[in-house]
Parts: C-alpha cells; structure tokens; sequence
C-alpha cells in the first residue's frame, strides 16, 4: 500500500514564498549596506584581502633614474658652457672698451667693429642658452 501526501495548493505556495523570503533575507544580511564595510573584520564573513601595489618593473626604475641622470649631466654642462661663455664676454667688453679708447674721436678700426659683432652674437648665444634651461 501505497501512502500518498496531499498537500493544499495553498500551503506550498506558502512554502515557496517563505523559502524565497528566507533567501533574500540572509544573502542581503550578508552584504554590507550603502558600501559600508563591517566595523569588524569576520562581522560579516571574512575580511576583505588588501590590495597589493605591483613591484615597479626594475627597467621601468633604471630609465626613470638614467634620464633623470642625464638631465642633471645636460644641466651642469650648459651652466659651465654659460659660465665659460659670461667670463668671454667679460674679456671681449673690456678689450672693446681698451680698444675705443685707444681710438680717436674721428675714426673707429675695424678691430673695433669685429668685437662689438662677436659681443653680439656671444650674448645672443648665452641667452638662448639661459631660456633653455628655464623649459
């Protein structure tokens, strides 16, 4: 003999409706609301692993440190070649002032015009070097 159970329609559907009530009320349980994490590590499951930076890539390191290197290298040598460059315009200006003086009120040497041209083109050279190292 065979034992049949005869459920009403409306107590299984009672039962799938509490089921599903029951789901949704622990998986909702177990999440944090608005974002917020747990106050307390393990509150609400285990606590969250933290996030690990990647290792820079040592080649990535070394061409950060070479071109900072040979920026500083680019540096000191246009600061030396304006150093160099100040003290020829110095020796140039006081034989250009020795050689004016030398000269009479009529007449100017052509030494006198050379100078005054090498002046020139040095001092434009020393500030074009000047604005390079303000970029």
């Amino acid at each position: 003999m065979k034992y049949q159970l005869h459920f009403p329609s409306s107590c299984i559907g009672l039962s799938i409706v509490a089921a599903l009530f029951l789901t949704f009320a622990l998986s909702s349980a177990a999440q944090p609301q608005n974002g917020v994490p747990p106050a307390f590590p393990g509150e609400n499951g285990p606590a969250p692993l933290p996030r690990v930076q990647p290792a820079p890539d040592s080649a990535d390191t070394w061409m950060v440190e070479q071109q900072k290197e040979m920026a500083k290298k680019r540096n000191q040598q246009r600061q030396m070649e304006i150093k160099k460059d100040t003290e020829k315009l110095l020796e140039l200006a006081t034989e250009l002032k020795q050689s004016v003086d030398k000269s009479s009120e009529d007449t100017l040497s052509l030494d006198v015009i050379r100078k005054a041209d090498q002046i020139e083109k040095l001092a434009k050279a020393v500030k074009a070097k000047m604005s390079d190292s303000n970029q």
